[in-house]
């Protein structure tokens, strides 16, 4: 994937500032850790938005970005500096544009939930696929097992199973009594650390027990929908005691993916590109070929079928989408 350096002209003589990092995004406005410690809140120029850049956000937590001041002694972005990497989902409102969730990190946190709220395996494997397609490490969390009744203990056990046999480290935590807190703060220790999940699914709680002097807002859960309620409604990076960042961004109902091929897809699902190298047919898509090894492995159950829909659910998408380029990488 290509990068590029985004540059902005200007007309106003503009005072050079510095270098730093975004460490929270509003929507409108942006705060900027500089390289000295200063921290600014800063704005983009207009026409920022419209240089061929498809995204709702074209300035992400995690940019490394250059900052000057202008004639008006207000501070602005003015330019990005190269991503690391960057990771991504379909613009839950527009369809046709992409949201950056994080740019420059390690790794990537999925907190998700077996009840109040359920977090389905549908939008799980979604947010795999593309940390996969982004190459970004991910991990997966169950939180709120202090809630667990048998059936559900079944069920998580299950679930970490099935996410570490595929290669994905999987934690099961309780935010509210302790329980792996202190594995997971191993795990996020030194490192920048995206952190996504639905509505409800505990990030808040999640943080405040990693970091208790961040003292974030807690959301409830409908007792008609059982679904989570909004309580971060903006993306911030908030420094670990033990060292590194978490990027915390606003929960999420559904997750879409965004420009991947058809004849990629399969390499987002480890197990389903690792079984398809036996396939029959070196262009085998899976979804019904003679001599597909995938299909055998899903009917002898060494493919999950949950993993095998989300798989042939992406796929779908992507195949309506063939052809177009309306979907290209915005960066």
């Amino acid at each position: 994937m290509a990068k590029k350096r985004h540059n902005i002209k200007s007309s106003a003589p503009d005072r050079l500032i510095g270098q730093g990092v975004v460490v929270r995004n509003t929507g409108s406005a942006y705060t900027v850790r500089l390289d000295d410690g200063r921290t600014l809140n800063c704005r983009i120029k207009g026409n920022f938005r419209i240089k061929g850049i498809r995204t709702t956000n074209p300035v992400a937590v995690g940019d490394i970005v250059t900052v000057k001041e202008a004639a008006d002694d207000a501070d602005f972005i003015t330019d990005i500096s190269p991503r690391r990497n960057y990771i991504i989902r379909r613009a839950s409102n527009l369809s046709k544009e992409s949201h950056i969730l994080a740019a420059n990190i390690d790794q990537t946190l999925l907190v998700a939930t077996i009840r109040d709220p359920h977090t389905t395996t549908t939008f799980i494997d979604r947010f795999l696929a593309t940390a996969e397609a982004y190459s970004i490490p991910a991990i997966l969390v169950l939180n709120k097992c202090d809630i667990w009744d048998d059936d559900d203990r079944e069920l998580g056990e299950a679930m970490k199973t099935l996410y570490s046999s595929i290669g994905y480290p999987v934690s099961i935590v309780s935010a509210t009594t302790g329980e792996g807190i202190d594995a997971l703060k191993n795990i996020l220790s030194c490192k920048t650390t995206l952190l996504a999940g639905n509505s409800g699914v505990g990030k808040s709680s999640l943080i405040n027990a990693l970091v208790p002097e961040a003292n974030l807002k807690v959301g409830g859960i409908s007792d008609i929908h059982h679904t989570g309620t909004h309580t971060t409604t903006f993306s911030e990076m908030i420094d670990l005691p033990e060292g590194g960042e978490l990027i915390d961004i606003p929960g999420v109902k559904g997750f879409g993916t965004i420009d991947f091929k058809p004849t990629e897809v399969s390499h987002y699902f480890p197990e389903i590109f690792r079984t398809g190298r036996n396939c029959r047919y070196s262009d085998c898509r899976h979804t019904g070929e003679p001599g597909c090894a995938v299909a055998d492995a899903v009917s002898d159950h060494y493919i999950s079928e949950s993993r095998y829909a989300s798989y042939l659910s992406i796929l779908e998408e992507t195949s309506e989408e063939e052809g177009s380029d309306k979907y290209r990488r915005p960066f």
